[in-house]
């Protein structure tokens, strides 16, 4: 399975990586009609393939970032019941279009329902999603999802530390009345190289203001040009990327453990999560940020009060 899902990511299933950059090209000159055109002419070649119904879920997301809501609950219905009905004779994550697709679904059902001023309906939904698909690489995109609705003014996840880089990581109750920013990485993620050093300059800024960073990060199963590897030659190969793209902040402690990433959601790297002096979550942002946005968001929870 992971030879087909290195595959994906690198390109090389050239037919599927054409058909969704011309559907997505289409969706962003608001030419639906030609993007259902062209998936409708590779269903009439091919069949309703993983790669038809991976293209065909760019429409609901297209239709929801333009806020047609309705459109898009139609679309993701659509992509639901095709891809259910293909896993009728293969399981989830046989492959990798079939599992990205209707994860798109899923997250444009919720996205449409709390557009349409229903978010308490579309959390409902995705915990629903989470528990049907709990044991499956679809877990983390569900809860991405359901922290995106509903994680911001909570109470956060307690971190798996029992494994880690760096110093002991502390508890969330050790570090009440600081401000907390989580950094969820990954050794191979060029988004998290960008981010490391703007935290680092964040760090310095802040810290004798009350924030503190803390980097968790997780074994893939492999180590540089996608070669296989056990937790014993990750681990070393983790510290090293640390080390070297990192530097900044090679002193911050960095729980090393799958199960963080499960809760927090975080199957977008960088995923950047802020918590308040009071410990609640007061920002949940997969994706990395810049250096001006950060600043704005740990400016705003610095300037808040500890209660008791």
């Amino acid at each position: 399975m992971r030879t087909a899902v290195l595959a994906f990511l690198l390109g090389t299933s050239s037919l599927s990586a054409a058909l969704v950059s011309d559907v997505r090209e289409l969706i962003g000159k608001d030419d639906f009609a030609g993007a259902e055109a062209l998936i409708r002419k590779h269903i009439g070649s091919s069949g309703k393939t993983p790669e038809a119904i991976l293209a065909f879920s760019w429409l609901g997301r297209g239709a929801v970032g333009l806020k047609r809501y309705d459109k898009a609950l139609a679309y993701a219905e659509t992509t639901r019941a095709d891809c259910l009905s293909a896993l009728r004779t293969r399981k989830l994550d046989d492959e990798p279009q079939l599992p990205t697709a209707l994860g798109a679904s899923i997250e444009v059902h919720a996205q449409a329902l709390s557009g349409k001023g229903a978010r308490s309906e579309g959390v409902s939904f995705l915990k629903a999603e989470l528990k049907r698909w709990h044991g499956t690489s679809m877990r983390t995109r569900i809860q991405k999802n359901i922290h995106l609705l509903s994680l911001v003014g909570t109470r956060p996840p307690a971190l798996e530390t029992a494994e880690y880089f760096g110093p002991r990581p502390p508890s969330f109750a050790q570090l009440k009345g600081k401000a907390v920013l989580l950094f969820f990485w990954a050794h191979w993620c060029a988004d998290c190289k960008y981010q490391g050093p703007i935290l680092a300059q964040l760090r310095d800024k802040y810290a004798s203001k009350g924030l503190v960073l803390l980097a968790p990060t997780q074994y893939y199963g492999y180590v540089a040009g996608g070669e296989e590897a056990p937790a014993a030659k990750e681990r070393p190969y983790i510290d090293q990327v640390r080390r070297q793209h990192y530097a900044g902040l090679v002193d911050v402690s960095a729980p090393l453990s799958q199960e963080n990433f499960r809760i927090y959601g975080a199957s977008t790297t960088p995923t950047l999560v802020l918590l308040d002096r009071n410990g609640l979550v007061a920002m949940y942002h997969p994706g990395r940020m810049t250096y001006e946005e950060l600043a704005n968001e740990i400016d705003r929870v610095l300037g808040q009060k500890a209660t008791d």
